[in-house]
């Protein structure tokens, strides 16, 4: 089952990853691609503007894996369920079973 979203995870972050880097620009350069200056420090370059950039892109992967790891938790709660759900189920299969054995062998 975990090999049935690992390609699907890996997509989402690869495309996440890709968008948001399309939209800075170089970082530390100053306003990016989408239009918006990202404050002064950012606007204004140099050391600063690179230094605040590697902050933020460090605070957004901090994040992603965050979201990763709680999707990977929810996903596994569901399977532990649905295997619950199918033990309880076969018990009560088997418990049919031994009462229609018990008419068949009744008759």
């Amino acid at each position: 089952m975990a090999r049935f979203f690992r390609p699907t995870v890996r997509s989402f972050v690869t495309s996440q990853l890709r968008t948001s880097s399309d939209q800075l620009g170089e970082l530390g350069k100053g306003a990016g691609k989408g239009g918006g200056g990202g404050g002064s420090i950012r606007e204004a370059g140099g050391a600063m503007g690179k230094k605040q950039a590697a902050e933020e892109e460090m605070y957004f992967k901090r994040k992603e894996q965050e979201q990763l790891a709680a999707l990977k938790q929810h996903h596994q709660e569901e399977i532990d369920h649905h295997k619950k759900e199918i033990e309880r189920m076969q018990r009560e299969i088997d418990r049919h079973k031994g009462k229609i054995r018990k008419l068949k062998h009744d008759d």
